[in-house]
């Protein structure tokens, strides 16, 4: 009962010294909020840019291996890998035959072109040459019309899948089934049009075109590697189809014993752990500056409760002459602590969700704070407020009656 007299009596003469000295309060509130609101911004941020990779990562496939000269991470090791053998169609059937555990295998290679049709022009689009199978590997659907075909291919058919970004650039109010449009200056027939699948990476899938293999091949060379794209049977264990892969494509490239593989198998996991390192030292070093923000905050609020225990000293000195106990006074200087710092972690709060939010809009940076971020910085304000004024309330709980009442 004396502890929750206490508690609220505190907080009523806290409330009423904080409304006395409403500028010191504003100043004082924001210090902590100008913390907390940095440090629910960069929170935010980069939990947004982790949700947006995450997504992105998952479009890839969980369940997909990508087959490369190339590793997806690199160590400045270019040119070892550019001296890599080319992947072929004959070592693509090998895996085919080789590799139980997969349930489609696709080759596919690509390079950056213009594409037309009459005065529309899209530059930019990644042309890709594949075999018939990329469709059902890639994660793609086919919106309207169809997909190419290995028969496409075999009869060296200039025929085109746009992407849908493609689609719209070029024929932006009609039906480009049957158009002939140019890839590079050739002539191509556009079978199909595939779904919307956003950006990956950075890279606008939607800009895309494709075209059978061996077309490809016909018409721009083979100067650009191939790569191949597999996929798990389901609820296959992809450790243990990587190792099938591993298997069959040294046998098929005859890569001797003892040599390291000259071929790279990519997963999205891998970019998963390379993203973790580079983000977890920016996390650390951003929520750095964020906390020594706080702390700069928390340190404003304990100067400024000591000088308020200086100023109401004589009021210490009457209230402890008429009985108030040590505990009432830590108590009413604690809580005026601790609601200064609230006021200012929930205005920070709202500011520095804001702040993200307006980040989000102006820039290509994602944002997304979580609840359990938004308690704890409130949270972390109030405690930090509680922290910073244990010194202040601990002190006026100790003046000596006698001597406060002669304070002037």
């Amino acid at each position: 009962m004396g502890l929750r007299i206490d508690v609220l009596e505190g907080g009523r003469i806290a409330l009423h010294s904080l409304r006395g000295n409403r500028l010191r309060t504003a100043l004082t509130t924001m210090g902590i909020g100008i913390g907390v609101c940095t440090l629910l911004a960069i929170v935010g941020i980069i939990q947004g840019l982790n949700t947006s990779f995450a997504k992105q990562l998952a479009s890839l496939g969980a369940n997909t291996i990508y087959v490369s000269k190339f590793p997806w991470v690199q160590h400045n090791d270019w040119w070892r890998y550019r001296n890599r053998k080319d992947l072929t169609l004959a070592q693509l059937e090998g895996v085919r035959a080789q590799v139980p555990l997969a349930e489609g295998v696709a080759a596919d290679v690509s390079f950056t072109a213009d594409v037309s049709f009459l005065a529309q022009h899209v530059s930019g689009v990644d042309l890709n040459g594949t075999t018939g199978d990329y469709i059902n590997v890639s994660g793609f659907d086919v919106a309207n019309g169809r997909y190419v075909t290995d028969a496409d291919g075999d009869a060296y058919s200039a025929v085109v899948v746009l992407g849908a970004a493609t689609a719209e650039g070029l024929f932006p109010l009609s039906n480009p089934i049957g158009a002939t449009v140019m890839l590079s200056q050739r002539p191509f027939r556009v079978v199909g049009v595939m779904g919307k699948r956003g950006k990956v990476l950075g890279q606008d899938w939607d800009l895309s075109a494709f075209v059978p293999l061996k077309t490809y091949w016909a018409y721009f060379g083979k100067k650009h590697p191939l790569d191949f794209v597999v996929s798990a049977k389901k609820g296959a264990d992809m450790n243990v189809l990587e190792d099938q892969l591993e298997v069959a494509l040294r046998r098929s490239r005859s890569t001797p014993v003892g040599q390291e593989d000259d071929f790279s198998m990519n997963r999205p996991e891998q970019l998963a752990n390379t993203y973790a390192q580079l983000t977890g030292a920016l996390f650390g070093v951003a929520v750095g500056v964020g906390l020594i923000t706080l702390l700069v905050g928390g340190i404003g609020i304990m100067n400024v409760m000591l000088v308020s225990v200086r100023e109401r000293t004589r009021e210490i000195g009457v209230r402890r002459a008429l009985g108030a106990r040590r505990r009432t006074i830590v108590f009413q200087f604690l809580m005026e602590a601790a609601a200064v710092s609230l006021i200012g972690g929930v205005c920070g709060t709202v500011a520095g969700l804001s702040l993200a939010k307006l980040v989000a809009e102006m820039t290509p940076l994602a944002a997304e704070v979580q609840p359990l971020t938004i308690l704890f910085g409130v949270g972390f304000a109030g405690l930090a407020g509680l922290l910073f004024g244990i010194w202040p309330a601990a002190r006026a709980a100790n003046l000596d009656p006698v001597e406060a009442l002669r304070y002037e």
